[in-house]
């Protein structure tokens, strides 16, 4: 019997160091020989876009080159959305880089009637630069043909696009790309077929798969224009998609597209380019999707 209790004591003794040990340890956070070191926070990973480039470049067609918007069947950079220098438009590379930068570090090397066939070369230019941003705004020549079977097809629109992204990623792999949606070439029809002189001029051969007999509405002209829109809708899909699988490309969300161009927003010597204030418009849109947080 007192065999058992001694042996019950020295099992108490044990028990009781063992729980004063471990208590011990928690009281100090562990091991007291070898304290923690505080955790450093991990650095935050540098976001892809950056909404304040250094410099900037822009490609694409007549409507970055301010066509028509100063004086007939004529180029105005002046006032191009995406460069020009005017105060009346205050264009993306002044809204970005400031004033005075934006007169030495923007470079516009859009083309009045350029097509996707040309985005190539025009990103080759743009990327000898090596800029921050690349605007890029081409599809209404694709579709402005003489007539509907002439338009360049989907696959060739993805084609030009694809090969003048490579282009540019060889030259310039951390230039961020802005792609802006084809207008809605229906609806600058429908706006402009308003004006008598518009009207002529569009005549003179500016979009005539969409402008030819504006003031038909039977159903072959009525197809005929249905088509064309189909078309422009078809390569505005296409921009999306293939800038999508670019980390560094965004594009404008149909922007350009839905923007319901009016009057004020025409070219008052073709009613179907955009005007000195519809150039301001393209500015605001741009530089709105450009410095947009998503």
């Amino acid at each position: 019997m007192r065999k058992q209790t001694r042996r019950s004591r020295a099992a108490v003794a044990v028990l009781t160091a063992a729980v004063l040990g471990l208590a011990g340890c928690d009281a100090v956070g562990g091991d007291a020989s070898a304290p923690e070191e505080p955790r450093k926070p991990k650095p935050s990973p540098t976001p892809v876009w950056d909404s304040s480039p250094a410099s900037m470049a822009a490609v694409g067609d007549s409507i970055t080159r301010g066509f028509d918007a100063c004086s007939v069947l004529a180029d105005c950079p002046e006032v191009s959305w995406a460069t020009g220098g005017s105060d009346e438009v205050d264009s993306l590379a002044v809204r970005l880089l400031g004033r005075a930068k934006a007169a030495t570090r923007s470079w516009n090397h859009a083309v009045s009637g350029a097509r996707m066939a040309d985005l190539s070369g025009q990103m080759s230019q743009a990327a000898a630069h090596t800029p921050g941003l690349v605007t890029v705004m081409v599809g209404a020549n694709d579709a402005c043909r003489d007539s509907t079977s002439a338009m360049t097809s989907v696959a060739d629109f993805r084609a030009g696009f694809e090969d003048a992204l490579g282009v540019l990623r060889k030259k310039a792999p951390r230039a961020q790309v802005y792609v802006a949606s084809v207008p809605n070439l229906k609806r600058l029809w429908s706006e402009g077929r308003t004006n008598p002189l518009g009207k002529q001029v569009w005549k003179l051969g500016i979009c005539p798969s969409m402008l030819a007999d504006a003031d038909a509405l039977d159903a072959a002209a009525t197809e005929r224009r249905d088509t064309v829109q189909e078309r422009v809708e078809a390569y505005n899909d296409v921009l999306k998609g293939v800038c999508a699988k670019d980390e560094r490309c965004r594009f404008d969300g149909g922007a350009v597209y839905d923007y319901r161009f009016g009057t004020d927003q025409l070219s008052h010597w073709d009613w179907f380019h955009p005007s000195v204030n519809g150039q301001a418009r393209l500015a605001e849109i741009a530089y709105r999707k450009v410095t947009s947080v998503t």
